[in-house]
């Protein structure tokens, strides 16, 4: 009964003291997934022609992260960026700066910024125009961890920083993105700062569109208020 409401490994058939062959292929098939998912490649790059469609103008950025290895062994690396991208987000900076940018990484899930990525970033700029909100260009950011959006947000002058990254593989779940709102990104921002939304992607979790929802929702929210994380509770608002 339980198995229909939830995609966790719970009333496993059994064959003896053991699982039958069927579950034990299945939960092997999903450990490859998860581990495919953190080591995929991401081209940002890929991206332009489907940005260029949508009429999405975009930068390409990349942390101090120089490979994956790295990347997973050195966090500190991912929330920095490299010396090439900072004077390429100073010469997009505009005056008035804009409110809000918007990042798209693979984070630790390369899977779910392939899958739901462009969709998720697009619903998520679409509704922000739609409530009068400027943006600055759309961030493409290769390795990166969520903090590098303070780096990002403080240097393009925004008042807002919304991070869109693959979250760490389940075995339910190799392909979910989480999305993270920090107001006033800055160097030294800590995670209390910022509010999340995990688990999207389609089927199985919360659908794009939704969420871009609920972002926009607690974004404006924020501004109203001059603040993020911890003292913005989401049970005040009327989200989706």
């Amino acid at each position: 009964m339980l198995r229909r409401y939830t995609q966790a490994r719970i009333g496993l058939p059994r064959a003896g003291a053991a699982l039958t062959t069927a579950e034990l292929l299945a939960f092997q098939l999903a450990h490859a997934q998860a581990r495919d998912a953190v080591w995929r490649a991401w081209e940002p790059e890929s991206y332009a022609p489907a940005l260029r469609e949508a009429g999405i103008e975009h930068m390409v950025c990349a942390t101090r992260a120089p490979d994956r290895a790295t990347y997973l062994k050195r966090p500190d690396l991912g929330r920095q960026l490299d010396a090439a991208s900072i004077p390429q987000l100073t010469a997009a900076r505009t005056t008035p700066a804009a409110e809000v940018v918007v990042i798209l990484s693979d984070g630790l899930s390369a899977s779910a910024a392939h899958e739901h990525g462009l969709r998720t970033v697009h619903a998520i700029l679409q509704a922000l125009h739609r409530v009068g909100r400027s943006c600055a260009p759309l961030v493409l950011a290769g390795q990166a961890r969520v903090a590098v959006s303070d780096e990002i947000g403080a240097t393009l002058g925004a008042r807002v920083a919304v991070i869109v990254l693959g979250e760490r593989p389940g075995l339910s779940a190799p392909d979910s993105l989480g999305i993270y709102l920090t107001h006033g990104p800055k160097p030294g921002n800590h995670d209390a700062q910022r509010n999340c939304i995990s688990n999207v992607r389609e089927p199985g979790g919360l659908p794009p569109t939704l969420a871009a929802e609920r972002l926009v929702a607690l974004l404006q929210r924020s501004l109203a208020l001059g603040m993020s994380g911890v003292q913005l509770k989401e049970q005040s608002l009327q989200l989706p």
